[in-house]
């Protein structure tokens, strides 16, 4: 009863703004964002014209760890996300700490990285200013709309979703158009590179085209602003992966269409090339322009849910209380906008976040992994709401999906997650000496 009381409160905090189509448009749009956009040129470096396989393996490894989220989500609605499972499933603070703690930082280190892409050649072909300091304008904007309310920022992300979503249907609706002509060439689509097996190219695909499908998990850090999330995450959560995966298969379709693959890989923008390649005239420009939106898109779906993260967190006594508060009118989580913003800005000022991005993914992958294995550990418990079960096949299979790209990181990623999970022991520890203290001179003054 108390842990249903204690969720009670923290639901009361924060405003329950976000509808069921509100909730499939975040989802849609933190999915599509921007990758996609550079994608069909890595992509063919491994399997060719077979564009579409790599894929449609991703979307199924994408929705064995969604059908955990599915679960989890809805029977434990609370700001936290994989941090909240962990701790009910292993009834360990610091796990529950470090899984929290991985989503957080590589919420954070995106955000950075989208600010720093954001700042660069797409803004430049429109105003010429110095790149630090149009990528912290641009985040502290992203904070500013952030802290404004959550439904502010879901309708933002429902226009910019519905741009970034434009660009995609143009390649395919301007590939249709080469074909209805006579154009392009079908029989490629079949085509896997002639110096390895499909299976071995399709599967090495499907790990670089999975990390275009992150980004559903950012959902379950904002549950407690949700109407009806047992109902209506399941429907928004699986909906937008399919809705994603569709788009993103036609895309891979309609770029072997135009382009041979060889074309593609040498290209920095493969699908200007292809929509050049069909001869409808569509402005570079324009592509410019969406490209920039995806990445605002993504930037701001990244520090809502990283916001969101920290509150919850700190609402579980695993960050300091501070970050806890709300601002009053706008119930928005004021304190973990501003913490969360701050370091995002000093990570864009380091500049060089290649290895910082490759190893967002080693963290993902560990928060995948612990959520799979805590719908499996949880089963055992019951709640007094009704709530979306998946079978139970499903998270073994996503457990053994996570460790399976885990195994193709390099040993320096790896050694850097392991020092980024360090900063966060060390900071968990203490975030405990402090409490205890004031838990100390609170008992002395009784």
């Amino acid at each position: 009863m108390a842990d249903i009381r204690e969720a009670h409160q923290a639901h009361d905090k924060l405003k329950r703004g976000i509808t069921g189509p509100l909730l499939f448009v975040f989802i849609l749009g933190d999915v599509l964002g921007a990758g996609i956009y550079a994608l069909m040129g890595v992509l063919s470096a491994e399997v060719g014209d077979a564009l579409w396989a790599p894929l449609l393996v991703a979307l199924a490894l994408a929705l064995l760890t969604a059908g955990s989220y599915a679960e989890l989500v809805t029977k434990y609605p609370r700001a936290g996300g994989a941090a909240v499972f962990a701790e009910r499933a292993f009834k360990v603070k610091w796990l529950s700490f470090l899984v929290g703690f991985s989503m957080l930082a590589a919420g954070v280190v995106s955000a950075a990285g989208l600010a720093l892409a954001f700042a660069g050649d797409y803004l430049t072909s429109f105003i010429d200013v110095p790149p630090t300091l149009a990528a912290l304008v641009f985040l502290a904007l992203v904070a500013a709309l952030n802290a404004r309310g959550i439904r502010e920022s879901m309708r933002t992300n429902m226009v910019m979703t519905c741009i970034e979503l434009s660009g995609l249907v143009i390649v395919i609706v301007a590939v249709a158009i080469m074909m209805g002509s006579g154009g392009g060439d079908v029989s490629r689509i079949g085509q896997f590179p002639t110096d390895t097996s499909p299976a071995i190219a399709v599967l090495g695909g499907a790990i670089i085209a999975y990390y275009s499908f992150v980004g559903f998990e950012t959902s379950a850090n904002i549950i407690e602003e949700v109407t009806a999330p047992s109902r209506v995450y399941p429907r928004a959560l699986f909906g937008s992966l399919i809705v994603a995966g569709i788009v993103y298969v036609l895309v891979g379709l309609a770029s072997a269409i135009a382009l041979p693959a060889e074309d593609l890989q040498n290209s920095s923008g493969p699908l200007l090339d292809v929509v050049a390649a069909t001869g409808v005239p569509i402005p570079e420009i324009l592509f410019s322009l969406i490209a920039l939106i995806a990445v605002a898109n993504g930037a701001l779906l990244t520090m809502i849910m990283a916001s969101r993260l920290a509150f919850g967190m700190a609402e579980q006594g695993l960050l300091p209380s501070v970050l806890g508060k709300v601002l009053p009118k706008r119930r928005t989580p004021w304190v973990a906008i501003v913490a969360t913003t701050a370091v995002a800005m000093v990570l864009a000022l380091i500049g060089d976040l290649a290895t910082l991005a490759e190893t967002v993914v080693l963290l993902l992958l560990f928060v995948f992994l612990s959520t799979n294995i805590a719908v499996l550990v949880l089963r055992r418990e019951t709640v007094d709401h009704d709530h979306f079960r998946v079978w139970s096949f499903v998270p073994v299979l996503g457990a053994a999906s996570c460790i399976l790209l885990l195994s193709q990181q390099s040993a320096q990623v790896w050694m850097f997650g392991i020092v980024l999970l360090a900063v966060g022991a060390v900071l968990y520890l203490a975030a405990r000496v402090v409490r205890r203290r004031r838990a100390d001179r609170g008992a002395v003054q009784d």
